[in-house]
């Protein structure tokens, strides 16, 4: 990360050099490279790294051997027009998934390389918005979370989620305006025994998603008798009642909670946060997937403990299943992950969604269509 030591020697920097090998060797008609959204503030020895791997992508072999522009590329955006005259702002190649009907908020670079010999350009992603969480996942079986530590018993499980019945939350919000509805949701619920069922997962297969968005309609399939890979992963029982008090503040304000957010007593014995309750960093170490609104991104940090995804319903008190990771980002149901359970979530994460992969490779296919009549 920037600001760390060794940031700038940091050999990750130029693994780009091994695609533009590809490139160089092979010189195909086009080209399109993915990468994370921090290029676009990383330095090495004060130069952006973009602008480099720009200029080394236009002119491949020239950047590889030294000298001579034998083979030469021009750089297309797929989501903003070509900027005429000047030269390429890297802002330009950015795609919010979002926009282009991923139920994710996931930006990444894409660059789009066309051999200078073709008198062809690609065409842009078409712009519409991604479906909800709810809209994506909410027809999944409800699930209840596990407890890691301990006996994992629906009847312990119960015991440890009362247990926020003794805290005196509002006291501890300071009169927060959001203290009464937050206090007066979790009562109702832990009254009501409004909960999930006993079980930590499912195989049961739901049926059609409700809803005619395009991104939706590539998820199920109707030949499935089997749903895989939803089944929850046990927490400790601090971490239960943390879920569910941040769950019913996003139901209740419409926004997940900072550690400022929290009653002191719901806070984790973390040396760092002090700093997250004042900004400084982490502040959002606990965060709810919001029901109504598309998901943030998913990566491969979805492996660790799930703190940055939590599943919006409060009865279920959990993070995501790999099912929903996968929904979100855009796997067809009938998709099916190997590997142990951290495997199977970093190769949900590290994927670009299917989806829009599906639009792009679209986009690259007319390209190609067009060069039919070149010589």
């Amino acid at each position: 990360m920037m600001g760390q030591p060794g940031f700038e020697k940091d050999e990750r920097h130029f693994l780009y050099k091994e695609y533009l090998k590809i490139i160089a060797d092979h010189a195909p008609p086009v080209f399109v490279m993915e990468n994370v959204k921090g290029l676009l503030s990383a330095t090495v020895n004060d130069v952006p790294v973009i602008d480099r791997i720009l200029t080394d992508l236009t002119h491949p072999r020239a950047a590889l051997q030294g000298g001579g522009n034998s083979l030469h590329y021009k750089l297309y955006s797929l989501s903003e027009p070509e900027v005429p005259g000047g030269g390429v702002d890297p802002r330009l190649f950015l795609v919010r998934a979002e926009d282009f009907g991923v139920p994710q908020a996931r930006h990444r670079m894409f660059i789009v390389g066309i051999r200078s010999d073709l008198k062809v350009r690609p065409g842009l992603l078409r712009s519409h918005r991604g479906p909800t969480v709810r809209e994506t996942i909410g027809n999944l079986p409800a699930i209840r979370s596990g407890l890691s530590r301990g006996e994992d018993s629906v009847a312990r499980w119960y015991k440890e989620l009362e247990k926020l019945s003794a805290i005196d939350i509002a006291a501890q919000l300071n009169g927060a305006s959001y203290s009464r509805a937050v206090t007066g949701d979790i009562k109702l619920r832990l009254r009501s025994g409004d909960n999930p069922p006993e079980e930590r997962s499912s195989k049961a297969y739901p049926g059609r998603i409700a809803g005619r968005h395009r991104s939706l309609s590539g998820l199920h399939d109707p030949r499935l008798r089997v749903l895989t890979g939803h089944e929850s992963r046990g927490h400790m029982a601090s971490d239960l009642r943390r879920y569910m008090y941040a769950a019913v503040f996003a139901h209740s304000t419409g926004r997940s909670p900072k550690l400022s957010d929290f009653p002191r007593s719901l806070l984790p014995a973390h040396q760092n946060v002090e700093l997250g309750r004042s900004g400084k960093m982490f502040s959002d170490r606990f965060r709810v997937q919001l029901a109504d609104d598309v998901s943030t991104t998913i990566t491969s940090h979805i492996s660790k403990d799930g703190h940055y995804f939590i599943h919006y319903d409060p009865a279920q008190c959990r993070s995501l299943t790999v099912r929903e990771a996968a929904r979100l980002q855009t796997f067809p149901d009938n998709y099916s992950f190997e590997g142990p359970r951290t495997a199977q979530y970093h190769q949900v994460g590290n994927a670009v969604p299917p989806y829009l992969a599906r639009q792009i490779a679209q986009l690259v296919a007319e390209v190609l269509d067009s060069m039919k009549g070149e010589s």
